[in-house]
């Protein structure tokens, strides 16, 4: 049977047809990419979700015995519900230069152009391997990879160092802020609104925590700590989604909210946790508990994402900025795996094609320039990792 030859666009085509918003499962796109790599002699490790209906997907091609450079990137998209498209997301649509569906930016182009490549990699005779892993579940914070990590932990060789192909429009990119977030669940009194002296309200307990997290956000804003690398230069705090009551006329008995903080290199973000859980012993859990004991106020995190910061002077860096041209590489605002395997002794660098600026937006796309570009580099980093 003769393997299979796909053009970039063709993958391009097949990765955002498949429907792999985060919530659902991915497995009919790893199912896909496992049988494409098997079309080629090549084997793939997949490691699963506690359900079974998610997956990594992680695959050498060359010598196992050596590091070699791993090209990562995620399989999940973010959902597409309430969003105006003005076609089927899950459909790539060409128009001028642009490609447009769910994930052609964020990032499953990057993923198509490495698979693309895969004959060409194969016919390479390779002094270092080529590593492609593929995560599951980045976009609810990373959760997925780290499956991945702990299966590469247990590895005699791990890869050598890592390139990221998140969308930086292929410059290279160095650092990023680290995240953290949390789910608040306060737990009032309920009673009539007619009598709302006997209650005590969880969502306007929940207010006032949105309320003082509101005037931390404006702190960092105006005091900082300050990283000029990175827009914005400090870290942010945010509160997405409340969630609580249940008529006008009852005073609410829960309440949950969900915030985050995106702290710069230095800045704890455990400090924003700290300080809040401060106010709220002070000045409102004294107040509902007059009413009554049982209420209460609960904080967890829910995901912890740690920030990439590469050395400037190591192998990951140096690389990326040769096979870019770039003379110095920058920082995004916005998270990625990069952190968790620099944690795990691998060093990292992100770049990838297309903008995060059409990222999780309805009519997202990525230029057809860009997937050159992205072919491009991936071809000068074959050529150094060819013998001659």
């Amino acid at each position: 049977m003769t393997a299979p030859v796909y053009s970039s666009i063709d993958l391009v085509r097949r990765l955002v047809a498949y429907d792999t918003t985060s919530r659902g499962s991915n497995l009919e796109l790893i199912t896909f990419v496992q049988e494409y790599l098997e079309a080629y002699g090549v084997e793939s490790e997949l490691t699963f979700d506690p359900g079974g209906k998610k997956a990594n997907l992680y695959a050498t091609i060359g010598s196992k015995e050596l590091g070699g450079v791993m090209l990562s990137g995620h399989t999940d998209v973010v959902p597409v519900d309430g969003q105006a498209w003005k076609t089927d997301p899950f459909a790539v649509v060409e128009a001028g230069d642009k490609l447009y569906g769910r994930g052609t930016a964020d990032m499953k182009s990057f993923l198509a152009v490495a698979l693309a490549l895969l004959p060409e990699i194969k016919a390479r005779k390779l002094k270092m391997p080529v590593h492609f892993a593929m995560s599951f579940d980045e976009e609810v914070g990373c959760q997925g990879v780290r499956h991945l990590i702990t299966a590469l932990a247990k590895k005699p060789v791990k890869p050598r160092l890592c390139i990221i192909g998140e969308p930086t429009l292929m410059k290279p990119v160095s650092a990023h802020k680290g995240k953290v977030s949390w789910r608040c669940e306060v737990h009032g009194h309920e009673s009539h609104s007619a009598l709302a002296h006997q209650g005590a309200n969880a969502v306007e307990a929940a207010a006032e925590m949105i309320a003082y997290l509101k005037a931390a956000a404006r702190q960092k804003r105006d005091k900082g700590p300050f990283d000029p690398r990175f827009d914005p230069p400090y870290s942010t705090i945010h509160t997405g989604t409340v969630n609580g009551g249940t008529a006008l006329n009852i005073v609410p008995k829960d309440c949950s909210f969900v915030f985050e903080c995106r702290h710069v290199p230095g800045d704890d973000p455990h400090a924003v946790y700290d300080n809040l859980m401060t106010y709220a012993n002070t000045h409102i859990l004294p107040e509902m508990r007059a009413v009554s004991a049982a209420t209460g106020i609960d904080v967890e995190v829910v995901t912890a994402v740690p920030g990439l910061g590469a050395d400037p002077n190591g192998e990951a860096m140096q690389m990326v900025l040769a096979l870019t041209g770039a003379n110095e590489a920058g920082t995004v605002a916005f998270g990625t795996e990069g952190g968790l395997f620099q944690e795990a002794g691998i060093p990292t660098m992100v770049c990838g094609p297309g903008s995060i600026e059409q990222a999780h937006k309805p009519d997202e796309f990525i230029a057809a320039e860009q997937i050159v570009q992205c072919k491009g580099f991936l071809r000068r980093l074959l050529d150094r990792l060819t013998t001659v």
